[in-house]
C-alpha cells in the first residue's frame, strides 16, 4: 500500500519536470512504473496515454507564450507520425531497447552539461531531407519503446542550434503529442482497451504537467530549463539502466 502511494506521489512530479521541458515524460513514466512492477503489457500503452495529456498542455503553454515554431516542427513530424506506427505494430525486445535509449539519454545528459551552457546567439533551421531523416529514425525507434520521442529530439535541436530552449520546449512538445497518437493507434490495431486506473494516472500527471508547462513556459529561465531538462534525462537514464 506503501508502494502505491508513493507512486502516485511520484507521478506527478514526474509530469511537472518533463512538462517545464516541454517533455510528455513517457520515459519517465516506463522507469517509474518499472521501478513499482507493474506489467509491461500495461506500461506501454499507459506511457502513451500520458504522454498525450501532458505533452498537449506544454505545448498550449508554450504555443501561447509565442515560442513555437511551424517551420522548424513539420519536417521531423512529417517522417516521425507513420514512423510511430510502424513501430508502435512491431514486436520488440522491450528490455534491449530500454538500454539504448539510456545510453542515448546519458550521452545527451553529457553533451548538455559538459560543453558551453550559454545558448547560440543565432539559429539556424536545419535543411528539410535531414530534418526528414531525423524525424524517421526517432519515430521509428519511440514508437518501438513507447515513447514520443522529444526526449532525444530536444538535445539534437538545441546541440545544432536550430532553436533557443524555449522554442525547442514548444516543438518538442508537439512532436511527443502526435509520435504518442500514432504509437496509440497502432497499440489499437492490436486491440488495445483503456483500463480505470489509467484514467487515475491520467488525471493525475495531467495536473502535474498543468503546472510544470505554466512555469516552464513563462517562470523559468532558459538556463534554469537547461538544468532541468539535463537533470530530467539523467534519472531517466539511470532509471531505464536499472529496470
Amino acid at each position: 500500500m506503501h508502494s502505491d502511494i508513493l507512486f502516485y506521489i511520484l507521478l506527478p512530479v514526474v509530469a511537472f519536470l518533463y512538462a517545464a521541458v516541454g517533455h510528455g515524460g513517457a520515459s519517465g513514466y516506463l522507469a517509474l512504473m518499472a521501478f513499482f512492477s507493474f506489467a509491461p503489457d500495461f506500461m506501454r500503452p499507459t506511457a502513451l496515454l500520458l504522454n498525450l495529456a501532458v505533452s498537449l498542455i506544454a505545448f498550449i503553454q508554450y504555443y501561447k507564450q509565442g515560442h513555437f515554431s511551424w517551420k522548424l516542427f513539420w519536417p521531423f513530424a512529417l517522417a516521425s507520425v507513420p514512423a510511430a506506427f510502424i513501430g508502435g505494430m512491431l514486436v520488440v525486445d522491450a528490455v534491449v531497447y530500454k538500454k539504448v535509449l539510456a545510453v542515448l539519454l546519458l550521452f545527451s545528459v553529457i553533451r548538455l552539461v559538459g560543453f558551453k551552457t550559454q545558448e547560440a546567439k543565432t539559429e539556424s533551421h536545419p535543411q528539410v531531407l535531414i530534418a526528414l531523416a531525423i524525424g524517421a529514425v526517432i519515430g521509428l525507434l519511440s514508437g518501438m519503446i513507447g515513447i514520443g520521442g522529444g526526449i532525444t529530439l530536444s538535445p539534437v535541436i538545441l546541440l545544432l542550434h536550430w532553436a533557443d530552449m524555449k522554442k525547442t520546449a514548444a516543438v518538442s512538445a508537439l512532436f511527443i503529442f502526435v509520435n504518442s497518437l500514432a504509437g496509440l493507434a497502432g497499440l489499437f490495431t492490436k486491440g488495445f482497451q483503456l483500463e480505470s486506473q489509467m484514467l487515475w494516472m491520467l488525471l493525475i500527471a495531467f495536473a502535474g504537467g498543468a503546472l510544470g508547462s505554466y512555469f516552464g513556459a513563462g517562470h523559468f529561465e532558459n538556463k534554469k530549463l537547461k538544468w532541468i531538462l539535463a537533470l530530467v534525462l539523467l534519472i531517466a537514464s539511470v532509471k531505464l539502466m536499472t529496470v
